[in-house]
């Protein structure tokens, strides 16, 4: 019986090992689509851009066109392959990518953070750290992010930096893309002829493009995936037959011997040339950036065995051909569609668009992630999150987000109507942002996997100095397009800037502002008001204290529920937050006066449930801790102000709740009469089921029928409107940021996650002006 139950726990292992391998190549196919599309698309292109304007020359050696190819060839191992596949992938913040990944990750190892509420754990996940810091020394890197706020700053400006740049790319890489792609009709059309449909085309196709993204990174996935295999496929078998059929030693300029020689006899024009060959490596970030939607398995088997080697003969083969064709009439008709044979160009053409369109999905894509990131941890402006997965969390869709970027994409487009302006744009963005993540990754080996210090440096330092070298390139071409990004930079910079400066202040305000729980003790377990049947949720964004709003509401009307609790809802840096870790739930003052606090902590990328589940969740969790703390808490008093942390409890499973028939209006009690045209949804009625293994003693079952009779009561939510002013005596900047632009910002945001889901029945605002 023994071997039989071995052998079947063997089976069901190997069963469940087959099903993880498949779900990966699934996985890895579906990436092609999304991921890959961007990189995959780039021989449209680098060459082309290479060789525009009059920095080098063709010419009869073949030193550019082999200096060029030798360029792309290592540019595109080094970075993409071996900085981004091997290296960068392996640095996910729970399975999440990006810039701002990266320093999520670095503030969830060092109290580096500037984010409300100890936005690195240092309340809400404070003994996680301390865990994790007994068990290693204390580096000296780690002592001095932690002990200088100007250093705190800088870094959180170096990564919204590179966030931004990824937005910028996000309107850049279609324009490029797809302009591109079009381009193609210049050997199909006559000169006249294409010059007037190349743009009306390509704008169509942007438009189309960011139309399909409602449906979501799964539908796209399947829908695009083909496209990139054919297209893969193409370039591949187009590369191998201008190597076979043009110049078959073209293999000897992957030495970086041709480096060399092509730099010595170019020179400055050569150094110039590295911004458009810089574009062989677009979408490295991108591919980062969209790890969230798949896993770092699927991205690197599908690049390093699908990708790669493709982009290698595609380069290989286009640079053969060149060599061979020195009478090409002009640098501008160096690309890719010179070297496709004549009688393929029309269906390549028609495949090379369709495929520009899937290079374009993975920044935008990576777009959404990012500012998800920076919204959920207060620094973007808060936005509609469509989730368009119900498997996969970090599948989204942002509706405003989205139809900016399709603005601002078609502005450029028909701004420049030149693809040498829109990829030197591209060029500085793409340079950027990969510059951040290489400064980011560094102190990621230091903080975060414990590394040596010097292992670091030889990071930094080798691919920093790469990066450099390319990034002046792109930076003298200033004039020539490259100010788009530093423009576009620049305003989402202020943007986020400004909100995170905005929320720091309303915070800061609420804390100095707070009402002492000795007020609140002092006026006996009545609160020297009326309290009425139900469950009062008063929203604050504080983990101890109790908010200036309740006692502005209760000196204003002197009444309120006969259960009291304060919720406050946090997003940390972390990915996601286990079930049994959500819940923090304390008490405030004595059993008798009914008031607890309750801390809901969700992770950036969790999704926030429904107001029915969350307030069946939310009351099951206090019963639970009124069963629970019933057997050793005796003297009443759980909550400690200076730290509150330490003194709430987590609760892992609340008590089950049976859900009876019948209806009940949640917000009105059911002895009113009410116009049914103001009635709320009706909501199930839930009673608490008490385990009968517990030992419930009478003072704790009174406890927990009065929060049973008062969920039945019906359930009001609370919320603070807040206006922000800046005081009198402030400085006139401060009174522009505050008075107008960020008020400006609030007012066309939209507001926090879990009120849009509150029923407005139910909803009571209370505003107050805050002076900061």
């Amino acid at each position: 019986m023994d071997l039989e139950a071995a052998g079947g726990a063997e089976a069901a292992q190997r069963k469940r090992r087959g099903e993880s391998w498949r779900a990966t190549l699934l996985l890895a196919y579906q990436s092609l689509g999304v991921v890959y599309g961007d990189v995959a698309t780039s021989p449209l292109y680098v060459y082309k851009s290479a060789f525009a304007g009059n920095d080098i020359q063709h010419s009869e050696g073949n030193e550019e066109i082999y200096g060029v190819l030798s360029f792309v060839f290592w540019t595109l191992t080094l970075i993409t392959l071996v900085k981004y596949v091997l290296i960068v992938l392996r640095a996910d913040d729970g399975g999440e990518g990006g810039t701002f990944a990266l320093y999520s990750l670095i503030c969830r190892h060092v109290r580096a953070g500037l984010l409300p509420g100890g936005g690195t754990r240092d309340e809400l996940m404070e003994e996680e750290v301390t865990g994790r810091r007994g068990e290693r020394p204390v580096s000296r890197v780690r002592a001095v992010l932690e002990k200088y706020r100007v250093l705190q700053r800088l870094l959180l400006l170096f990564a919204l930096l590179g966030t931004c740049m990824v937005i910028g790319d996000g309107v850049l890489t279609p324009a490029v893309s797809v302009f591109s792609a079009v381009s193609g009709l210049e050997l199909s059309l006559e000169k006249e002829q294409h010059k007037y449909i190349e743009l009306p085309v390509a704008c169509a196709i942007l438009i189309c493009l960011f139309a399909l993204q409602h449906y979501g990174t799964h539908k796209v996935g399947f829908l695009f995936a083909p496209i990139v295999c054919i297209w893969l496929l193409c370039i591949s078998a187009i590369g191998l037959y201008n190597i076979i059929h043009w110049d078959h030693h073209v293999y000897r300029a992957l030495s970086p011997y041709y480096i060399y020689q092509f730099l010595r006899k170019t020179q400055t024009g050569g150094w110039m040339s590295l911004g458009g060959i810089l574009l062989c490596v677009t979408g490295s970030e991108a591919m980062y950036a969209d790890l969230g939607h798949f896993s770092q398995s699927s991205i690197q088997i599908a690049f390093i065995s699908v990708v790669y080697p493709a982009l290698v003969l595609a380069y290989m083969g286009q640079a053969a051909f060149i060599s061979q064709h020195h009478n090409i009439e002009s640098s501008y008709h160096i690309g890719f569609y010179v070297s496709v044979p004549e009688t393929l160009r029309w269906p390549v053409l028609v495949i090379a668009i369709l495929a520009a369109v899937v290079g374009s999905q993975a920044i935008i894509t990576g777009t959404f992630s990012i500012i998800k990131q920076c919204s959920s941890l207060s620094c973007f402006p808060g936005v509609k999150i469509v989730h368009t997965s119900s498997t996969v969390h970090g599948q989204i869709y942002i509706p405003e987000i989205n139809w900016m970027l399709m603005i601002l994409c078609l502005a450029v487009t028909i701004g420049f109507r030149d693809t040498k302006h829109l990829a030197n744009a591209q060029g500085l963005a793409v340079i950027t942002v990969m510059l951040v993540t290489t400064c980011l990754m560094s102190l990621v080996i230091v903080l975060c996997w414990n590394k040596s210090i010097f292992l670091a440096l030889g990071f930094l330092l080798f691919f920093g100095t790469i990066e450099v070298i390319y990034f002046s390139a792109s930076l003298v071409k200033f004039h020539e397009g490259a100010w788009v990004p530093i423009t576009l930079s620049f305003i989402f910079m202020v943007v986020m800037c400004v909100w995170h400066y905005g929320t720091i202040k309303k915070y800061e305000f609420d804390v100095q502002n707070k009402v002492s729980v000795n007020w609140l003790l002092n006026l006996g377990p009545s609160l020297g008001i009326v309290r009425v049947r139900g469950i009062g949720l008063i929203h604050t964004e504080l983990m101890s204290g109790i908010p200036a709003i309740f006692s502005h509401f209760v000196t204003n009307l002197p009444a309120f529920h006969q259960v009291l609790v304060f919720l406050c809802v946090k997003s940390v840096p972390v990915p996601h937050v286990e079930p049994e870790e959500r819940f923090l739930v304390g008490r405030i003052g004595p059993k008798e006066y009914r008031l607890y606090r309750v801390i809901v902590r969700y992770g950036y990328r969790d999704v926030q449930k429904d107001d029915l589940e969350f307030e069946k969740e939310l009351v099951s969790n206090i019963a639970e801790f009124i069963r629970s703390s019933g057997e050793y808490d005796k003297n009443g008093f759980v909550e400690d102000t200076d730290k509150p942390s330490e003194k709430l409890s987590t609760i892992s499973t609340g008590i089950n709740m049976l859900e009876e028939d019948g209806e009940l209006d949640a917000s009105i009690s059911p002895h009113k009469e009410i116009d049914p045209r103001n009635a709320a949804p009706k909501r199930k009625k839930a009673r608490f089921m008490i385990p009968k293994s517990a030992q419930v003693d009478s003072e704790v079952r009174r406890e927990l029928q009065e929060l049973m009779d008062a969920r039945e009561a019906g359930m009001s939510f609370i919320l603070g409107h807040s206006y922000m002013k800046a005081k009198s005596g402030s400085s006139f900047i401060k009174r522009i940021v505050i008075n107008f632009f960020y008020e400006f910002l609030r007012k066309n945001s939209r507001g926090p996650a879990y009120a849009a889901n509150i029923p407005h029945a139910s909803t009571l605002e209370v505003g107050m002006v805050y002076q900061v």
